[in-house]
């Protein structure tokens, strides 16, 4: 028997939320939260009573995010000066300072940083992130071990270089 959908709004809006947050970045993602559970809302009595639901509603938000980054690119941002350096808008900030660590996932091909956000912040099996992202659990798992090997690098070469 299913649950009611305001249960899964409850049970799995948080998961849902830190992907959205994770693709499209903290400034559009509550947006494509909202989308993404009115899209749920439409489908969800057709829905199989056997299917993972979590796994389900990131991939609804995965779809929602990537039509969100695509329409993103393709706005114009209308200013009046360029800036002197590049923007941090939308990196999560620590104490008025963008966290080198978001600057280093920033960084990261488009690929490795959707499957670790589904793999750390939804906590999704490799199995169900290959069905989101396409290809198979083990080019998901390659790409989870290039993304954390990448960060690690990245780290371990930021500590050197300050302690020079």
């Amino acid at each position: 028997m299913k649950q009611p959908f305001e249960k899964l709004v409850v049970l799995y809006g948080a998961t849902v939320l830190r992907v959205c947050r994770a693709v499209v970045g903290p400034a559009e993602a509550e947006d494509v939260w909202q989308e993404t559970f009115v899209a749920a809302l439409r489908a969800y009595p057709e829905l199989p009573a056997d299917a993972n639901i979590e796994a389900w509603l990131v991939t609804i938000a995965h779809r929602k995010s990537l039509d969100t980054v695509r329409a993103v690119r393709r706005r114009a941002v209308p200013v009046s000066e360029l800036p002197e350096r590049p923007s941090d808008h939308g990196l999560p900030e620590a104490d008025g300072e963008v966290d080198p660590i978001w600057l280093r996932v920033a960084r990261l091909p488009d690929k490795q940083r959707q499957v670790l956000a589904y793999r750390y912040l939804a906590d999704l099996p490799f199995n169900d992130i290959a069905a989101i992202v396409g290809g198979s659990p083990a080019a998901a798992r390659r790409a989870a071990s290039d993304g954390i090997k990448s960060l690690r690098a990245t780290a371990v070469a930021a500590a050197e270089g300050e302690s020079a």
